[in-house]
């Protein structure tokens, strides 16, 4: 399993990944993700990695502690509510992973999490790779709306304090 996991880390190529989300791919992303934080007083960040390295691999590095160090990374834990969602796309492991800020965690359950998961993941194994990303991020903007709706103007601090663009890894 080690090995073949391996082999398609190092198989997995970032023209494939430009190939699967072309800049128009991303561009919808990152307006689906101005809509929905219109509803809502979260902040929504999408990563996608290629592969992971073949150290971290060979050393059983699961997507989703992976996940856990992206959101560190990209910032999403520094929102003033605490209510910043990170989805991971993880290309060679075909996984998708949402972690969520500590002010989402008694809110909403880890079920409805991986719902959110599974649906994109089914859209990807067909191919619809821009339909799934959207699909992701607009159930995940419902999720934030039920429990941090907006309330009119946000504070200026409040306002897009994650960038929407989705970031390439």
């Amino acid at each position: 399993m080690k090995l073949h996991r391996l082999v398609r880390h190092a198989a997995a190529t970032h023209w494939r990944t430009r190939r699967l989300f072309p800049r128009s791919t991303l561009d919808a992303i990152e307006q689906a993700i101005g809509r929905a934080e219109q509803a809502h007083s979260g902040e929504i960040r999408f990563a996608i990695e290629t592969a992971l390295s073949p150290m971290h691999v060979w050393h059983g590095l699961a997507p989703r502690t992976r996940a856990l160090g992206v959101f560190g990374e990209l910032h999403v834990w520094d929102t003033e509510l605490n209510n910043g969602v990170l989805i991971y796309v993880q290309l060679a492991d075909r996984a998708v992973e949402i972690v969520a800020d500590r002010g989402l965690r008694d809110r909403v359950k880890s079920a409805e999490w991986e719902a959110v998961c599974r649906l994109m993941e089914t859209h990807y194994r067909a191919g619809r790779f821009e339909a799934g990303s959207i699909a992701g991020v607009d159930a995940v903007g419902a999720l934030l709306a039920r429990h941090y709706p907006s309330e009119g103007a946000r504070p200026a601090r409040s306002q897009n304090q994650l960038p929407e663009r989705p970031a390439l890894l």
